[in-house]
């Protein structure tokens, strides 16, 4: 997972060089491609920027149907753009909407794009009114099923007990050692480990589809009218493994919780309409439940290490903040579970804290 990019900024904002060489190259990249697509150099301006090392630029063009792009800033050094403008097309041949790659420099990393809009679904999702929500997630709903109904085996990189374990990995190693100053030894890492050892085999268990690994409101975007699809953005990390990966992104998310009714709901209809597109989820929705509780489990882990990561070592602390909505899904999680106890014993003795009682999934 690389973390979604950051709340849209002011279209005033200008853009900020550390490396003069670098402006120039862009500078003369976008003079060459601006006549050909219409666009108005003087107009760019800082639309986004990334937790990773990308940022994302909007100007304004000469057509009325679609007054602005997006420029991308992935410097090739830091950034391989080649994987987003694969999958872009794996996207766009699923019938998903994504962003159309209209121009790309892989030598200077310069790549400009159609615009989607300003307007996230967590833009307009309010945790208070679930229902106001339905629509919205039944869209979500709408283009991960036609995402995986695309899926071939051979053509992402596979989620194996590699990656599993690597991303694991993050925790211990970022949020417990790093971040919360414990030294995992004894007792605690014989917990950890065996933890861990039982959550790669489960997601294991699960079938494989196409995964986009961020699929969550922060990553879509509402550029139409109630009966347009969701834009689909933050795709380039996707990959091929469990089925359950992307409903535990879209229903467990990094920046907003909901109460476990509305998670319930929302993870049935995904739950009946792949039956009824003949996907390979569980003919049993408590089993599928649980495989997803358990994939949920992986991506909490693994993102409480990248959040401590991009404080501590990337200099992003806004990220932190989020981290107490992840141990407490981490724990309401584990606390389900008899094979996930020592977990809850761990994270005891991490948090320095005992478990809690009774915790949902309402807004912590």
């Amino acid at each position: 997972m690389t973390a979604s990019p950051l709340p849209s900024v002011d279209a005033a904002s200008p853009l900020h060089w550390d490396d003069p060489d670098r402006a120039a190259a862009f500078a003369a990249w976008l003079a060459r491609i601006a006549p050909a697509h219409g666009l108005k150099p003087d107009t760019v301006r800082l639309a986004s920027a990334d937790a990773s090392f990308r940022r994302y630029f909007r100007i304004d063009a000469t057509d009325g149907a679609a007054p602005s792009r997006i420029v991308m800033d992935a410097p090739p050094a830091k950034e391989d753009s080649a994987p987003f403008v694969h999958i872009a097309g794996l996207l766009h041949a699923a019938g998903v909407k994504a962003p159309e790659v209209l121009e790309w420099d892989p030598s200077a990393g310069f790549m400009l794009l159609n615009d989607l809009g300003r307007q996230t679904m967590l833009d307009v999702l309010d945790p208070a009114k679930p229902d106001a929500s339905r629509p919205l997630y039944a869209q979500a709903i709408d283009a991960l099923i036609a995402w995986q109904l695309a899926s071939k085996p051979g053509v992402l990189p596979p989620y194996d007990r590699a990656l599993l374990e690597r991303e694991l990995a993050l925790f211990p190693e970022w949020y417990v050692r790093r971040h919360r100053g414990v030294t995992i030894e004894g007792k605690l890492q014989e917990r950890l480990e065996r933890s861990f050892r039982a959550i790669v085999e489960n997601n294991l268990a699960s079938p494989s589809v196409y995964v986009h690994r961020d699929f969550m409101p922060r990553n879509l975007m509402i550029s139409g009218g109630p009966q347009d699809p969701l834009g689909v953005l933050d795709f380039q990390d996707a990959v091929y493994g469990p089925i359950t990966y992307d409903i535990a992104s879209l229903m467990r998310d990094a920046f907003l919780s909901w109460d476990e009714d509305f998670v319930l709901d929302i993870t049935v209809r995904y739950w009946q309409q792949a039956r009824k597109a003949g996907l390979p989820v569980d003919e049993d929705f408590g089993a599928f439940y649980q495989a997803v509780e358990w994939m949920g489990l992986q991506r909490h882990l693994k993102v409480a290490g990248i959040f401590a990561r991009l404080t501590l070592r990337d200099g992003k602390p806004r990220y932190l903040a989020d981290t107490p909505r992840f141990i407490a899904y981490i724990r309401a999680t584990a606390s389900r579970y008899t094979q996930l106890t020592p977990l809850l014993r761990a994270l005891d003795e991490i948090e320095g804290t005992q478990a809690a009682v009774g915790f949902a999934y309402g807004r912590v």
